[in-house]
């Protein structure tokens, strides 16, 4: 991973660990019961109720200060409910009684943790929600219930002007006898005012012009707290008509509304006037042409009515104005008859792109998720990851095809490139970069607490066979690829914006940041945040370098990292809007960014190469593994990243690339490398490109073969490097062309082979491949998942659905034969645990919806529609759809982070770090967050937090997989 030496300085590799929003799975181990006495519980209980039947879902929380080693939950029933079904433990019923043993997996719940577990039962007649439950025979003491806050004013989406009073309101109720202590009222993270007192108001005349995110936060007398639903308003820069919503379909033959009213209250009366202004004539205002408001309901929405004549399809801009007021907007689409679907995609598209509902910064950059208290593969709410860069370009390539505007999609990839490629400011030393000794050697280690690692210039390193292939066919040194992970708001402060090196906590755009680093053990709650720019103004001595790599000296530096699968989505997106736009005979409208996303695709090639450009194939020994020679040292498949850096000091520059010796089953893009291989579009400039892709649109259709189990789901993946250190592998290790299989490659907290999303997604793309080209392996693969899936799958009768959610492994494949492969009897896959999470069910829903398309599987395209309308009926709120969460792994706010005894150093904000930092300790930012209460009465002993989040990705894929289903089986 490391450069080599030059003017006595070391040059530094990054690491990451994924670009994904992956739930966080309580792994635990251990059978024997704890002694009764030492238990301390509480158990929360959710239904969803179809008034024969529901589903419970139960959250064990261990309120003492020793961990559970081993449970047994018991409950009785009143009535005549009975058990059909169990999962994440094992179930049974005796008369009322109730009984869940612990898997063996979830045995153990540390002090302050909770697992959760779940069961289907049908009922008659009335179905009381059970109120005496025991773990290991100790009554369990009832859970205090959170206050409820409901913010009531302003309106969502409303405007108001700079320098009008925005009166906020809220209702708060306690329960279990608490009483409200206060109500607190947020701009985002910024506290506006408190109220003690009902009814609960504050009136703020000091908004800025913008979007703003509004929430209040009841108190009660116990000490518990709860924060409003978030509700987004703007505030415009002097009196506006204001329209809601901003996008609208109406199906031919139909109509549909919009609302207005005025931003601010007039003096006297005030006429709105709508009328098409440009776009499809058989779109007609047919109510509300002329609409009058008042000093007194100039507040009071008042309906636009818009019809389609019967044939007609296309978008027209409708817009309402009003004498000395700015005027407001609203796209409004004509659609087929039959396209439910799609105004279903034009509802959420209109939601996601609400400013007011809080999905985009000031820039138009998409957050990870509107919530800002949020912890996964990005630790911040309000940051962002190339994956939500390539979900935009994604939903906006489907909303040309829906429309037939494609500005927004070209758009969107100029944001991108913008704000999440690399200028060459960023890596200005790439000049110097040697070819033939691309990286220094350094080992990869087990877990944090084995860092820094030393680097070792005396390990062979291979040769890059692509840059100079690629400068010649661009014209340029600098890598043209995504970096993974951006702190938009700038709230670490490291101020890493484009073009600019640690700027500081004073800089307003969008900063470049990294976060995993020391091996595959270090979870989120284990990282050491660092600036991509490294310039030793934060941190310790040397900045951050000396916490990852050991040496003598360090140079000021930067180095990003690539995660493949965004980059190769982006690919997909474009892939995909060339040809809607072509259809619509539009083609040139999308012409130019397809050829970037042609040369993005180029660069990507990264990922196929050894992470030191090592020979692949049963490569051991640092010393001894051979170093490549042209394309030998390539696997052909999407590793975990690519990596690139160098000196900032560009009179004594040097520079590095490093590949990746791990390939996930979930980061292949077999649509991608056909687009690249065989789309004339998107065919690569340099010499090999096309070549490099069609050998890795076979080499990952031949992966997914090799890691299917004998049910059908696909397993972990492969790696040249075993350990991270050419390691020698367990005996008799299978191999896929030399590469060992590994069953959670690259991290292990949480296993990264358990997450049902990697299994939708990847699957997804396999679909779209086989749905293009009719390819009969791809169709063998998606034959024997697809009827997995499916019969892992229920959708009950009220609409609500479980998928799969935690998987299980055991065995492992045959070693890979390509001419004559394996059944892989020996591997195989259990669902743990099943969800009703909304993203991995549209991802799941659009596997099976190009599955369907091509094949004619009806009992696929039934779930698929299942799963769709389930959501919608069942799921959704103001800002879209999204169910609640109980997250029990935030008792990890207090996790410790290794800092190396003796290395002091401090965060942009002044927050110490040392050999006793704390995940929250080196984020004190959290403690100002509305939601952190949730947290303290949670480490002080409080159940398990629920939020509801509305993570960008995944309010995406829903609008995409309603779209999709429209374009092919509505």
């Amino acid at each position: 991973m490391h450069p080599r030496r030059r003017h006595r300085t070391r040059r530094l590799w990054t690491a990451v660990a994924a670009a994904l929003a992956l739930p966080f799975t309580m792994l635990s181990s251990g059978s024997t019961p704890a002694q009764a006495a030492a238990v301390q519980c509480s158990v929360d209980y959710k239904t969803n109720d179809w008034g024969s039947g529901f589903t419970a879902e139960l959250t064990i929380n261990n309120r003492g200060t020793e961990a559970i080693s081993g449970w047994t939950l018991t409950y009785d029933y009143t009535g005549n409910q009975k058990l059909t079904n169990g999962w994440s433990g094992t179930w049974s019923q005796s008369g009322t009684t109730v009984t869940v043993r612990n898997a063996s997996w979830n045995g153990t719940i540390a002090a302050g943790a909770a697992v959760s577990t779940g069961g289907q039962f049908t009922y008659s007649g009335t179905n009381a929600a059970p109120t005496n439950f025991a773990i290991n025979g100790t009554t369990c003491a009832g859970a205090h219930q959170p206050p409820v806050a409901v913010l009531t004013s302003p309106a969502a989406g409303a405007v108001y002007s700079q320098g009008d009073a925005v009166p906020l309101a809220a209702t708060a109720a306690a329960a279990d006898g608490a009483t409200i202590s206060k109500v607190e009222f947020y701009d985002d993270t910024r506290l506006l005012g408190t109220d003690t007192s009902s009814p609960y108001t504050l009136s703020v005349t000091s908004l800025a012009v913008g979007s703003h995110s509004l929430v209040a936060k009841a108190y009660d007398s116990l000490g518990a707290s709860a924060d409003s639903t978030p509700v987004g308003i703007t505030v415009a820069s002097g009196p506006a008509v204001v329209a809601s919503p901003p996008q609208l379909g109406v199906q031919q033959g139909k109509s549909g509304t919009y609302e207005v009213k005025l931003s601010t209250q007039p003096s006297g009366n005030v006429t709105v006037t709508s009328a098409r202004a440009s776009g499809n004539s058989g779109l007609t205002v047919t109510g509300g042409a002329s609409l009058t408001f008042t000093p007194q309901n100039w507040n009071t929405a008042q309906k636009v009515t818009v019809t389609a004549d019967s044939s007609g399809t296309g978008s027209a801009v409708f817009e309402s104005t009003a004498t000395g007021h700015a005027k407001a907007a609203v796209t409004v689409t004509q659609l087929a008859a039959s396209k439910e679907y799609d105004a279903r995609f034009l509802e959420m598209y209109g939601k996601i792109t609400n400013p007011a509902n809080g999905y985009f910064s000031p820039e138009g950059i998409p957050y990870h998720s509107v919530e800002t208290l949020i912890v996964e593969a990005p630790d911040h709410g309000h940051e962002t990851t190339s994956e939500a860069y390539s979900y935009l370009l994604w939903l906006q390539a489907m909303y040309g095809k829906v429309t037939g505007d494609w500005s927004r999609f070209n758009g969107a990839w100029e944001i991108m490139e913008k704000y999440m490629i690399p200028t060459h400011a960023d890596q200005p030393t790439n000049s110097f970069y040697n070819a033939s000794k691309p990286a220094t050697y350094a080992p990869e280690h087990d877990t944090p607490n084995e860092y820094p690692a030393k680097l070792d210039t005396g390990v062979p390193v291979g040769q890059d066979p692509i840059a100079a292939e690629l400068k010649s066919a661009y014209g340029t040194d600098d890598v043209y690829g995504m970096h993974w992970l951006q702190d938009v708001d700038n709230v670490y402060g490291y101020g890493n914006s484009p073009g600019k090196c640690e700027a500081g906590p004073s800089d307003t755009g969008p900063s470049y940041i990294n976060t995993f680093q020391r091996g595959p053990q270090e979870s989120v709650w284990e990282t050491v945040p660092q600036p991509t720019c490294d310039a030793f103004k934060y941190g310790g001595r040397n900045g951050y370098l000396d916490l990852f790599t050991g040496d003598a000296s360090y140079a000021k530096q930067w180095k990003f990292t690539n995660a493949p699968d965004a980059d190769a989505r982006a690919v997909q997106a474009a892939y995909w809007a060339d040809i809607w736009a072509k259809q619509q005979g539009k083609g040139s409208d999308v012409s130019a960014v397809v050829g970037k996303a042609a040369k993005m695709g180029d660069y990507l090639r990264y990922a196929m190469y050894d992470k030191y450009y090592k020979k692949i194939g049963n490569c051991v020994g640092a010393s001894s593994c051979p170093a490549g020679t042209g394309k030998d040292s390539s696997h052909y498949l999407l590793s975990w990243y690519y990596a690139w850096g160098g000196a900032t000091d560009s009179s004594a520059g040097w520079a590095w690339r490093i590949g990746s010796s791990h390939a996930h089953g979930g980061y292949q893009n077999p649509l991608a490398a056909y687009a690249l291989a065989n789309y004339a579009p998107l065919k690569p400039k340099s010499a090999t490109g096309q070549a490099d892709w069609a050998k890795s649109l076979d080499r990952q259709i031949e992966f997914y073969r090799w890691l299917q189990s004998n049910e059908g789901a696909i397993a972990g993946g492969a790696t040249n490097s075993w350990g991270g250190r050419y390691a020698t592998p367990p005996a008799g290790k299978p191999t896929f062309y030399g590469m060992f299989y590994d069953e959670k490659p690259v991290y292990h907290d949480p296993p990264s082979n358990q997450w049902f999303g990697f299994q939708a997604w990847s699957m997804e793309r396999v679909a779209e491949y086989y749905q293009q080209t009719g390819n009969a392996a791809a169709k063998t693969v998606l034959d024997k998942w697809v009827d997995w899936a499916l019969s892992r799958t229920t959708v009950n009768p009220d609409g609500t659905y479980r998928i799969p959610s935690t998987l299980q492994w055991s065995g492992a494949p045959d070693t890979w034969n390509a001419s004559n492969p394996g059944s892989n009897s020996g591997l195989h896959v259990t669902v743990a645990d099943y969800t009703d999470d909304v993203g991995v069910a549209a991802a799941y829903a659009k596997t099976l919806t190009y599955y369907a398309d091509r094949s004619g599987d009806t009992e696929a395209a039934r779930v698929a529609k299942a799963l769709l309308d389930g959501m919608w009926d069942n799921h959704q709120d103001a800002l879209g759809i999204a169910v609640p969460e109980t997250r029990a792994d935030y008792n990890r706010f207090d996790d410790p982070v290794y800092i190396p005894s003796g290395w002091t150093g401090t965060m942009p904000n002044g927050d110490a770090i040392n050999s006793s930092s704390t995940f929250d300790s080196i984020r004190s930012f959290y403690e100002d967050d509305p939601a952190w209460s949730k947290i303290e009465a949670y480490l002080a002993g409080g159940a398990a937090p629920s939020f509801t989040y509305h993570r960008f990705w995944a309010q995406a894929d829903i609008a995409l997989a309603m779209g999709s289903y429209a374009e092919l089986l509505e």
